[in-house]
């Protein structure tokens, strides 16, 4: 058996931005980051983004998977799974391999199911462009 010489760190950090709490700024984690605040700017990060009933977000946002439950406005990048909460208000850019919005979520603007095009490494995000060779 070929022993895999790669080594992967697990993140189990979870970072809240608490009720009552503002930040304009950006920010990069490698774990999971709850919004239950307000936070204007870039948010990016490898893990999952929530935003609670009570958060607010306002700019541009990379990551693995997200649960919205509160409001959003601006462009979100997801690799994996979106999930657009009964309780959501996203107004703005959606870029994610799958996508669920609840009943009752409100959903303002366009949607691109790009595939899992979108690489959430620390540094630049970016969609990649997916080539198919022909034989």
């Amino acid at each position: 058996m070929a022993k895999n010489n790669e080594t992967e760190v697990q993140v189990n950090s979870i970072n809240i931005i608490g009720n009552g709490t503002s930040i304009v700024g950006d920010i990069q984690g490698e774990g999971d980051i709850r919004v239950d605040g307000n936070l204007k700017g870039t948010l990016l990060t490898k893990g999952r983004v929530v935003v609670g009933t009570t958060g607010v977000f306002s700019g541009e946002i990379t990551c693995k998977n997200a649960d919205i439950s509160g409001k959003v406005e601006g462009k979100i990048k997801v690799s994996e799974l979106l999930s657009l909460k009964s309780s959501s208000k996203f107004s703005g850019d959606i870029i994610t391999n799958k996508l669920a919005i609840e009943p009752n979520a409100l959903f303002t603007g366009t949607c691109n199911m790009a595939g899992n095009q979108i690489q959430h490494g620390i540094g630049k995000p970016q969609i990649v462009e997916q080539k198919e060779t022909v034989k």
